[in-house]
């Protein structure tokens, strides 16, 4: 069995923006904390399509697991109400569809 290190360095020569935005792999978030205004990214792949997508508010606390608070409750239903998260169901190379998986 291939090493970690050794199958990321394939992975990354396959396809350079899996280096460039420095994620593990393909639909596999991560956090940018240095990032000045988003809070993760991903490079998204569907099929034969593939993209980079920035999503999430930096700085938001509360987002993530259950809501503790009521301030948080309010804020999860603001957020859902925006984004129309009971109309249909997101495309996965949308920005919308991420956060929904990774911060709400």
């Amino acid at each position: 069995m291939k090493k970690f290190k050794e199958f990321m360095a394939e992975a990354r020569e396959k396809d350079p923006r899996l280096a460039k935005a420095g994620v593990a792999g393909f639909n596999k978030a991560k956090k940018t904390p240095g990032h000045k205004t988003k809070s993760h990214i991903v490079v998204a792949k569907q099929g034969d399509k593939v993209k980079t997508i920035r999503f999430g508010q930096q700085g938001v606390k509360g987002a993530g697991s259950a809501p503790k608070s009521d301030k948080d409750k309010a804020r999860k239903k603001s957020y859902y109400a925006r984004h129309n998260a009971q109309d249909s169901s997101p495309d996965k190379m949308s920005a919308r569809y991420w956060s929904h998986k990774v911060k709400w």
